[in-house]
């Protein structure tokens, strides 16, 4: 019994409530992702899963996005898939019989979340007949609790982006999935959940060899007559137009006028930044977040910053002083999150681009950004990997931070995710139990 909490039933590591259907959910969960080991030995050494319990650790990092980030001695109520409370453990009284699972040193956080992921389904999903697929359905290749997503699951990533490649200039639209075992109506959070857009090399090398001015004109054509559609359909919606004709292709630039979802832009020179800042955000006014923002685009961090571009980076961190003809760093090693900070991007998160990278180093990549000169005393890195995507894909009203209502992805570390000694044992989606780590050992 802890002050504060007189009607708590504790659940030490060793002797955790369980049984009962929520139990099978753990055992199935544990057994698809090939890692039950204790998990599945007795009914009752299971920690909380579904329904009401608590968590007590050490410290909860809150990742509230404009309030409470850290709490020490932290409780946390969890009810029915939602986060009920999160208070200091003298500040909050728990219903009367809730099940407590004491982490003991350990941290608890929100789930993390990868905004640049091709790992729901085959990789590098593209249709490249055409350079503009503004229709095209990630989603219908996603493949729910496939083998790739069992370590990022095991990472604490609970959400991620699933996009089309960078083939062509408008490569079709993404989904938001839980990484999470499951049918793909479980784990799917929002369809579409961005349009992608890729600036730069990679569509260069399609056809006969596109030059930028021919991949701008495909973006700016796209865009145009996307507005347009979308501009009818609001014209209708209020009253001042007849009923447009529905084209399917064209429906995700309606979300997109609603900002009910952003572009996320492969984008990463200095040159080809400044195009997605005019083009997307300028001549257009979408919501769009840079995803990539390598080598020297950081420059134009301000720019982005005034008028309202997100920076989501990786899954290169740093510039090396290998090229100085191009690149003029004065021997320097830049890192690329250091350079939008100091220019003042409040939004920055990081991605893996998985599998370039593989998917469950997400946290490496705040690792890399703090190790090259981001600054985290204000808890950046973390902020990077939770709030921060989830507020720039349009999902933070419900995952990103610990806080009263959000839907309860938590995940019980040992330490600072950034931190690559740190080790998960626990992560729940929705307040059921979907990983716990075998034995005390990383699976990785």
């Amino acid at each position: 019994m802890i002050a504060g909490c007189p009607h708590e039933t504790s659940v030490p590591i060793s002797a955790r409530a369980g049984g009962g259907a929520p139990w099978r959910r753990i055992l199935r969960g544990a057994l698809a992702l090939g890692l039950a080991g204790p998990l599945a030995a007795a009914a009752d050494t299971a920690p909380p899963s579904g329904g009401t319990f608590a968590i007590r650790a050490s410290k909860a990092l809150l990742c509230e996005l404009d309030g409470r980030q850290a709490i020490d001695g932290a409780l946390v109520l969890i009810d029915e898939g939602r986060i009920a409370a999160v208070e200091a453990e003298h500040d909050l009284e728990l219903p009367e019989g809730t099940p407590v699972l004491d982490a003991g040193a350990s941290w608890v956080m929100p789930g993390m979340i990868d905004l640049h992921s091709h790992v729901g389904g085959p990789r590098g999903y593209n249709d490249a007949v055409f350079q503009v697929n503004s229709g095209l359905r990630v989603s219908s290749t996603a493949i729910a609790g496939n083998a790739r997503l069992r370590r990022p699951l095991a990472a604490g990533i609970t959400t991620i982006l699933y996009i089309p490649g960078s083939a062509t200039n408008v490569g079709g639209q993404g989904v938001l999935l839980k990484t999470r075992p499951g049918s793909f109506e479980e784990i799917l959070v929002r369809d579409p959940g961005s349009l992608k857009i890729a600036q730069g090399d990679n569509p260069k090398r399609w056809g006969y060899r596109m030059n930028r001015a021919l991949m701008n004109h495909h973006i700016r054509t796209a865009l145009r007559q996307g507005s347009a559609y979308a501009e009818r359909w609001e014209a209708y919606e209020q009253g001042e137009a007849e009923r447009p004709e529905r084209r399917l292709h064209l429906d995700v630039y309606r979300d997109l006028r609603s900002e009910e979802i952003a572009i996320s832009t492969h984008t990463q020179y200095f040159q080809v930044v400044l195009a997605t800042l005019r083009i997307l955000r300028m001549e257009f006014g979408f919501p769009t977040f840079i995803d990539h923002g390598s080598f020297d685009s950081w420059l134009l961090g301000g720019v982005a910053e005034r008028i309202g571009v997100p920076a989501i980076l990786g899954p290169r961190e740093v510039m090396w002083p290998t090229n100085p003809g191009r690149f003029p760093v004065d021997g320097r090693a830049e890192g690329c999150a250091w350079g939008f900070q100091q220019q003042g991007v409040s939004l920055i998160g990081f991605n893996t681009d998985a599998p370039v990278l593989p998917q469950e180093e997400l946290p490496l990549q705040s690792a890399m950004g703090v190790r090259y000169g981001f600054d985290n005393s204000r808890m950046g890195a973390v902020r990077g990997l939770t709030i921060v995507p989830a507020t720039v894909c349009g999902v933070g009203d419900d995952l990103g931070s610990l806080e009263a209502g959000k839907v309860a992805d938590l995940v019980v570390l040992t330490g600072d995710p950034s931190d690559p000694r740190t080790s998960v044992q626990w992560v729940w989606v929705e307040g059921e139990l979907v990983y716990e780590q075998a034995a005390g050992e990383r699976p990785w």
